[in-house]
């Protein structure tokens, strides 16, 4: 059986190894150092399954990420996770109005995360 597929969104090189050391034992990791980078890997074979994503990046944020990747009909059936330090309701309530399933607050608890 294959390994479902993860992709870890983040422009500080520190909390994708953190996560992927994490994941990469139960998933297949690929990484995006910030959002443009996400949108087209989001939107490639093979697609992931489930992004990990980081909400304050330069560039485009990953509000705006996962915006765009909820109005494309190929990568709108990926979940999302927002995993960032806005700990804020408001940033929260934000992600699950731009389509995030989860969001998890930095530092975080490695069990939160695999779970």
């Amino acid at each position: 059986m294959e390994k479902a597929r993860v992709l870890i969104v983040d422009d500080m090189p520190a909390n994708i190894e953190m996560l992927s050391e994490l994941l990469s034992h139960e998933y297949r990791v690929s990484v995006a150092l910030n959002g443009f980078d996400a949108i087209e890997l989001a939107k490639s074979s093979p697609m992931p399954d489930l992004i990990l994503l980081d909400i304050m990046m330069p560039g485009i944020d990953g509000y705006q990420v996962c915006k765009i990747l909820k109005e494309n009909e190929d990568s709108r059936h990926i979940p999302v996770i927002f995993v960032t330090s806005r700990a804020e309701v408001q940033s929260e309530e934000k992600g699950f109005e731009f389509g995030a399933v989860d969001y998890v607050v930095k530092p975080f608890n490695p069990a939160v995360v695999l779970a």
